[in-house]
């Protein structure tokens, strides 16, 4: 049985005084956008390291869409012009719960990090693919595909981290056990639902969490566990170590969608057992398309954030936040207070190099879906305190808002507007 911590959240500190301000004030709209001149661009990731930030994301024409990279030298405000990535034009299929991914992982000899990006594909059958820029993003070395040739079915929401010796490890969700039924790729979202029956455990145990490695130690791709959720994003992240930490959410009996954590502490050869993170009791009877996030502190902590629904007479959607150390015990679940929306959605979280956890998620407020971010705290007493929350994109729509610490700073990207008009701007926000 899981030992759980049991934190209680002070309704006297819910209002505390923000600890977290944007570098330009604190009701400064002042962003960055990023885009590829005659495409429209969504679907950002962010990743950074001291000075350096690197925002992917896919810019789409008429012809297709495309993984683009831009970087900052300068903790986010400024950026280079973004580069190509993908060698096989418009063959990415993007989305909010299956962005593109970096990494970065420091190189010998030189200031810039190596960038490592991750991607679903969709040629002659659904593929994962990575790809690595040595010299800080300006060039990528051609795709590496992920997982096995010609592998049925379909497959996507992949995670990427980058460990201490520069491997790239790669997480994804794979349906290759129901690829009779499947006639649409991963890529088709949200259309490939149809050739999805839903039928809750029985389905889910057709659909599989995948990992793979590439680099100084590949590993080649494996199961890892069936069962799994199939269209929410998955989270990996790497502890100083080498530990890696992965969550999805998993279909247990009863139809029930809850958190699910593995851990590899030789460097992906074996994982655990997964453990259920928090037992949140919801059934549905389909996919929220609505995963967890992740990150681990330089102590070794795995700081996790994730949706889901709280029973009662009249549903509503939350967003919690818990915490392991070892990857089999959790802290008790903590509510992030959020705008007083039914449904506040696409949770992310970063940890900056003091251990200050910051929280991301957007919601739908007066018609206008806002992107926000607060600070989470939870005190040595197990009381849990709160920034105040931060709008990304006063008086625009925004949404999928990701985050990445800087050595002075914090990253916010989001996307504003839809289809032909969509955009991604970069904020950073200062830690106090």
């Amino acid at each position: 049985m899981i030992k759980r911590l049991h934190l209680k959240i002070a309704a006297a500190t819910l209002a505390t005084v923000s600890m977290l301000a944007c570098e330009r004030g604190a009701q400064s709209s002042d962003s960055v956008a990023l885009t590829v001149p005659g495409r429209s661009s969504a679907t950002p990731w962010v990743a950074a390291s001291e000075s350096f930030v690197a925002v992917t994301f896919g810019a789409t024409n008429a012809s297709g869409t495309d993984v683009f990279v831009a970087v900052s030298r300068d903790a986010g405000q400024t950026f280079s012009s973004p580069t190509l990535v993908n060698a096989i034009a418009g063959e990415a299929r993007l989305g909010g719960e299956f962005p593109p991914r970096v990494a970065l992982t420091a190189r010998a000899g030189s200031k810039d990090p190596e960038v490592a990006v991750l991607w679903t594909a969709r040629g002659t059958s659904t593929e994962i693919k990575t790809a690595r820029s040595r010299d800080g993003g300006r060039t990528f070395d051609a795709p590496v595909t992920l997982q096995a040739n010609r592998a049925a079915g379909t497959r996507g929401w992949p995670a990427l981290t980058l460990d201490q010796h520069g491997t790239a490890h790669s997480i994804w969700l794979d349906h290759r056990g129901m690829a009779a039924a499947s006639t649409h790729g991963a890529g088709d979202h949200p259309g490939h639902r149809a050739a999805v029956p839903q039928e809750g455990v029985a389905a889910a145990q057709k659909s599989g969490l995948y990992y793979a490695a590439a680099g100084q130690a590949s590993t080649a791709e494996h199961e890892l566990t069936k069962g799994v959720c199939y269209c929410c994003k998955t989270a990996l992240a790497a502890g100083a170590d080498g530990t890696l930490y992965a969550a999805w959410r998993h279909v247990y009996a009863g139809n029930l969608r809850d958190m699910a954590l593995t851990v590899s502490r030789d460097g992906g050869r074996t994982f655990s057992e997964p453990v259920r993170v928090s037992e949140d009791r919801w059934a549905i009877n389909g996919c929220p398309d609505d995963g967890p996030a992740m990150a681990v502190d330089k102590t070794g902590v795995a700081h996790l954030v994730w949706p889901t629904v709280i029973d009662g007479p009249q549903p509503e959607g939350g967003i919690f936040y818990a915490t392991t150390r070892d990857g089999t015990q959790f802290t008790s679940r903590v509510r992030i207070p959020t705008l007083g929306s039914p449904k506040p959605s696409h949770p992310q979280i970063a940890v900056d190099g003091a251990g200050r956890v910051v929280v991301a998620w957007d919601e739908l407020i007066d018609g206008r879906r806002v992107a926000s971010t607060r600070e989470v705290k939870v005190q040595a007493n197990g009381t849990a305190t709160f920034g105040d929350p931060i709008d990304l994109a006063p008086g625009e729509s925004a949404v999928y808002p990701v985050l990445a610490a800087t050595d002075r700073s914090l990253v916010a990207v989001w996307t504003t507007g839809s289809g032909e008009q969509s955009t991604v701007h970069a904020r950073t926000l200062r830690l106090k």
